[in-house]
């Protein structure tokens, strides 16, 4: 990958944070590099965050969702191109996936013309067409579950079961903390490290899911 490539693609119309966040996803792309993902997620996870609370108005969902977005984010970081902010990016991401959330719970929290502006002043509008899936999408669908469900099974027996009552079974934090008899805390810790297990084996299948 030539670095005279990288010499063409123009970052003046980008804001000075707008570059420095171009450097880091370049770091993070080309060089496998940790510590610039983790900035990355450092200077946007509180904003991300707050941001889908609005949306849902419920934090532990909204604490997933974040976790989710930045795991969606740094599977196709190597699509960002700097033509806009990579904050307008990952909102635009967040803010999708927040809606596929929201369509599958039918929860009716987000009006039709909501609109959000991220750290650059971009006013990011969210639209939310139909939620009827024609019977293709819905089978579609049913076999993107069997085939997670099929991922999860590699998982630890541990991370499987809070998979499964977690995003399967749709338990709340508390059901699942009064199901397997743990601590509020112990269940958030295992089910962050489950999520980062079940994000390493996606990538590996993202390409057939």
């Amino acid at each position: 990958m030539g670095s005279n490539e990288d010499e063409h693609i123009s970052t003046d119309h980008l804001s000075d944070k707008a570059k420095y966040d171009f450097i880091l996803v370049q770091r993070a792309v080309k060089s496998s590099d940790q510590q610039a993902f983790a900035e990355l997620m450092d200077r946007y996870r509180d904003s991300i965050f707050f941001m889908l609370l609005k949306m849902i108005n419920n934090r532990d969902d909204a604490d997933d969702l974040t976790i989710e977005a930045f795991g969606k984010a740094f599977n196709r970081l190597h699509q960002y191109t700097p033509n806009y902010a990579f904050s307008t990016w990952l909102f635009k991401i967040a803010t999708n996936n927040c809606i596929d959330f929201i369509r599958k719970k039918k929860k009716n929290v987000l009006s039709l013309d909501n609109r959000f502006e991220n750290e650059d002043g971009d006013s990011l509008m969210i639209e939310l067409k139909s939620g009827n899936r024609n019977p293709e999408e819905e089978a579609i669908r049913d076999q993107k579950i069997i085939m997670m469900r099929a991922i999860v099974k590699k998982l630890k027996p541990r991370y499987q079961e809070l998979i499964e009552l977690r995003y399967f079974k749709e338990f709340s934090y508390d059901e699942i903390s009064a199901e397997l008899n743990l601590p509020l805390g112990t269940v958030k810790a295992q089910l962050f490290r489950a999520r980062e297990s079940l994000y390493n084996l996606l990538k590996n299948a993202k390409d057939r899911i």
